[in-house]
């Protein structure tokens, strides 16, 4: 298939009215059309949260940003006297040039700086929330913390001035952030003027260009249409003209954005267990807050679109440890830092969404998960909802099998939106708390080529690589062409002993993947019938570390084997080094098995392990 019809079906497959708001937008910005060039506003001055007695409140403060905090939940960063440099890159110091230029003069990605969403990073505000909760515990210090990084933050980050008002999410997440924190201080009633006038000139940026937001289809729109709504209706509340105008327009795309964006099945646009989790986190505090000033509740339909949303990450979360597979793009968001949970750890975010939308708990044992819970003020109910199980969500392409401690995530091809990772029939396997096998992650959004290739591409999934190219090709940063369909499916089926479930596809070059997996109480079994490559395939299983020995029957760690048979030849069976990144912008080595045929016919792979 030539390259400018892949182009033209991807067009079609991200829609015509998606692909004329992206254009509009960024004509409008550059043209100067759009209402947002010609913002003007002044910076706030004074104190934004106020000292006040406060009720004693069941809850424990975290730890993170006292001395220290983790950046993307993970780089060290130290919390000093001396205030942040809001226009620096926190991992290399290097500064972005000229931040006191208009917003839409800034290029996306400078290469003095690297990554923006480094330089954004302590603009998201996650700080207000912790300080917030150190005050709320009787730390005055705390408070005069907060106030004076808000402050020097209005100092240096003028009114659409710099690349901390550049994106309409970013802008977004500091108001949900500062309402939160409003919410814990108990000042959302009588704020401080600062404050609101903080949240009307962030409004003003985002509801300007929140179509653009729409055109992704992703969390941009949910976070935008959040901030609309939550600051909209608190500005109604303290008298703003523009406020109710405001929360109408971000309940309607709340609405909106359910409907079109979470399946039945629970299953999001984004195909990601991170992203998901941002999704869900901002329904969650959009909840709390209209719950918090009493408005109306929303359709029926919304709610029941987010409880699936909710329960498709409580399926997928290990109850173990909390963490999940590293499934899909992950930028190291993690909307909702009320705990000191390791940023892999998913379960407050599920308890807070279960119990807000299914009126039940996802984890009936009382854990640090409930910590959201007391800081925003949700009861918590007698209820649980039911134990995982094995099911399958069939509008994202996800099925899970489950056998005692043994987790199986199958992702098979159901895109309805654009992918983000060519990972295609990949397996990801849980033992209780151990990912045995295992996702690679995506890193970076922005460095060397080869790791931008390298993460999203096939080669970083457990599946079947052909000819040394992706799945899809590759038609920008962000995007894949050519989705692929699934060809065949037969569903999900138990018998006394064992469970399985096939998948398949044939993708642009006419090469085929047809992959059954079955699980027992002691082992894996996945079967690959592959044909219609030109010159090679690599079967790819990706290991947890350890001590992986090759054996005459295979390869061994411990208690753990791994055995393949084929009815072709093996041209090389190896493990070699890859690469995983659990947490953004770091990498660490993995061990990769590599099984190497030439011609076409089945693999079959046996994971054995003894509890």
């Amino acid at each position: 298939m030539s390259l400018l019809l892949v182009k033209a079906r991807t067009a079609a497959a991200l829609g015509a009215l998606n692909l004329s708001r992206a254009i509009s937008y960024r004509v409008g910005v550059k043209l100067g059309w759009n209402p947002v060039r010609r913002l003007k506003g002044s910076t706030p001055e004074g104190v934004f949260f106020k000292l006040q007695a406060w009720s004693v409140l069941g809850a424990v403060a975290p730890t993170h940003w006292q001395e220290k905090a983790k950046l993307f939940s993970y780089h060290p960063f130290p919390v000093t006297t001396t205030l942040p440099d809001w226009h620096a890159n926190p991992l290399t110091g290097k500064r972005i040039s000229q931040p006191e230029r208009d917003w839409w003069l800034i290029p996306d990605f400078d290469p003095a700086v690297g990554d923006i969403k480094l330089i954004w990073e302590l603009s998201r505000f996650d700080w207000v929330l912790a300080f917030a909760q150190q005050a709320r515990m009787g730390n005055p210090q705390a408070l005069e913390r907060l106030n004076a990084w808000l402050g020097d933050w209005c100092q240096k980050n003028p009114p659409y001035k710099g690349p901390n008002w550049k994106c309409g999410q970013e802008a977004s997440i500091r108001v949900m952030h500062v309402s939160m924190a409003a919410l814990i201080l108990a000042q959302t009633k009588t704020p401080a003027p600062a404050l609101i006038e903080l949240v009307e000139l962030h409004l003003q940026r985002i509801a300007p260009t929140i179509s653009y937001a729409m055109a992704q289809d992703n969390n941009h729109g949910t976070s935008e249409a959040a901030a609309l709504f939550i600051g909209g209706s608190w500005l109604d509340s303290q008298g703003s003209p523009m406020g109710n105008k405001w929360a109408a327009k971000g309940r309607r795309w709340l609405e909106n954005r359910a409907s079109r964006l979470i399946g039945d099945d629970g299953s999001f646009s984004q195909y990601s267990l991170n992203y998901h989790r941002v999704m869900l986190d901002t329904f969650s505090m959009v909840e709390v807050w209209r719950r918090h000033l009493g408005l109306p509740a929303f359709s029926s339909h919304m709610q029941q679109r987010v409880k699936a949303a909710a329960h498709w990450l409580h399926a997928m979360t290990n109850r173990w440890n909390g963490d999940g597979p590293n499934l899909g793009a992950n930028d190291g968001a993690r909307l909702l830092p009320l705990t000191d949970t390791d940023y892999r750890d998913f379960r407050p975010s599920v308890q807070l969404a279960s119990v807000l939308f299914a009126g039940s708990r996802a984890y009936s044992v009382e854990g640090i998960w409930d910590q959201p819970l007391h800081w925003l003020g949700v009861g918590k109910p007698s209820r649980t909802v039911s134990d995982q199980k094995s099911e399958v969500f069939a509008q994202g392409g996800f099925a899970l099998l489950c056998d005692g401690k043994a987790k199986v995530l199958l992702r098979y091809p159901r895109f309805r939106f654009r992918p983000s990772h060519a990972d295609a029939l990949h397996v990801d396997l849980w033992l209780q708390d151990r990912n045995v096998l295992r996702d690679a992650g995506t890193y970076s959004y922005n460095t060397d080529a080869h790791w931008l290739d390298y993460f999203p591409g096939t080669e970083s999934h457990n599946t079947v690589q052909f000819d040394d190219r992706d799945q899809m090709p590759r038609l920008s940063r962000f995007l894949f062409g050519d989705w692929l369909k699934t060809s065949v499916f037969v569903p999900l089926s138990h018998s006394l002993d064992e469970q399985s479930i096939t998948a398949g596809y044939k993708d642009g070059q006419n090469a085929r993947h047809i992959r059954t997996v079955r699980l027992s109480k002691q082992s894996l079994t996945v079967i690959d019938d592959i044909k219609g490559f030109q010159d090679k395939a690599v079967l790819r299983w990706r290991l947890e570390p350890g001590d992986w020995q090759l054996v005459p029957e295979g390869l061994r760690n411990g208690s753990h084997s791994i055995k393949v048979l084929t009815d072709m030849p093996i041209k090389r069976f190896e493990v070699v080094q890859g690469w995983e990144s659990r947490y953004y912008q770091d990498k660490q080595p993995v061990p990769v098995l590599e099984v190497e045929v030439t011609q076409p016919g089945v693999l079959t792979t046996e994971y054995r392990w003894i509890s």
